[in-house]
Formats: C-alpha cells, structure tokens, sequence
C-alpha cells in the first residue's frame, strides 16, 4: 500500500490522523517537527506527506523547501489560520492542498486518497501520446518528466497535472473552473486563488520572463492558455 507521512507538533492529531490512515490500508510514518519529516523524507519512499505549519525546531515551511528540493510528493498543509493569505502562501511554497484546523478526520482521508490517486496514476485512466510539445517546451508523458530548452524543470504533481491539461488542450483558453475541476477532481469551490497561485508557480519555472510569458498566457476575464508555437 502507500505510505504517508504525519508531520504535527500535537500528539493528538498525530495520533487520530494515524489512526484513520491506517484504517484505509496506509502506512504511516509520524513526525513531531519539520527536522523529522525532512529526515523521514530522505530515508522512505512517500506518497503523500500531511504537514502542520506551525512547529518547534524547524517549521512547516522550511521543510517543505527542503523536501521540495528532491521530490515533487504530494504535500497537504494543516494549519489553524483560516485567512486566504495564509493560504496563498502554503500553496506558493509548493503544496498541493490545504486544511484548516480544526478538520473532519474524513475530509483529510478524502484529500490523502485524491492527491495519491493524481501521483500515481498518470497516464492510466486514458490514451495520451508519449510527448507533448511546443517550442522548447516539453512533456514527457510516460516518464512524467518536464522540460524547457532541454532541461528538466521540476514540477510538484499537481503543476505537472496542470501544465499536462493545458498542452493536451493547446490553443484553448480554459476557465480556472475548468482547470480545477479536471485536475483535483473536486468541485471549484476556490478554484481563482488556489489555480492563481499554481500558474504563478509554474510560470516561474518554465518561462525566462515570467512577466512577459511566452508559453503559459493569460486572456483575462476568461481564463489560461498554453500556446502552440
């Protein structure tokens, strides 16, 4: 089964969120700081790891830098602030989700199974050609690899799930709604600011000038664009 990692200063969510994971078959790995999640993430293979903000010894931030340094895993935040901005910023450092504190245990466990059901199954509900490509941009769909000039260019899942939606459809504007919806699998219910930030991120690692995009556009009021060169 999959393994997942707990990262939350508090026992008792460590705890319930053990708990429930591995009622659903997962293997759970826990971490009381920031320090142990980095260090478990360098020693196991993980397929989701759900991460408090607010810790001792190293924070939520900081290790989700360093983790995103080697690996693209699917990463939800927990957090007990509930403003946007605190969102935002969770979502710009490279996660792919974001839960509030305090939660439904079963909210957490559908958002685990949705992030490891993008992670590992590109590519298998559905036929798609081997490489999709427009100028120096790239997609290697099988090897689930990005490229720009010829170098890689790393992506989380969830930006690569975005770029690879986008260059299936290039050419068409499509809504943030539409993007949302195809790729968390999940109704838009803060599809603008959430998807904002992801084409914010993405723009950042695929164009020289990220003010003056030449792949990733914008046609405002409607929606984004891939373009075809």
């Amino acid at each position: 089964m999959y393994n997942v990692l707990v990262c939350d200063d508090d026992p008792a969510i460590l705890n319930a969120a053990a708990i429930y994971l591995k009622s659903e078959g997962y293997t759970v790995f826990t971490a009381a700081n920031g320090k142990e999640a980095v260090e478990t993430a360098q020693k196991q293979t993980l397929h989701c790891i759900i991460m408090d903000i607010m810790m001792p010894v190293m924070d939520g931030i900081a290790a989700t830098v360093k983790i995103r340094e080697q690996s693209n895993v699917p990463l939800i935040f927990l957090s007990a602030k509930s403003e946007d901005t605190d969102k935002i910023a969770g979502l710009g450092l490279g996660a792919d989700d974001y839960v509030t504190k305090p939660f439904s245990p079963l909210e957490l466990l559908a958002r685990v199974k949705s992030q490891i059901r993008r992670y590992t199954a590109f590519g298998n509900l559905e036929t798609k050609p081997t490489a999709l490509t427009t100028g120096g941009l790239s997609l290697d769909t099988q090897a689930h690899v990005c490229t720009v000039d010829g170098e890689e260019v790393r992506l989380t899942a969830t930006e690569y799930k975005i770029v690879e939606y986008l260059m299936v459809n290039m050419g068409k504007t499509l809504s943030s709604t539409q993007i949302y919806e195809n790729v968390w699998n999940e109704n838009a219910f803060a599809s603008d600011k959430t998807v904002t930030v992801h084409i914010r991120r993405i723009r950042e690692k695929i164009e020289i000038d990220p003010r003056n995009p030449k792949y990733l556009k914008v046609v405002w009021g409607i929606g984004y664009k891939i373009e075809k060169i």
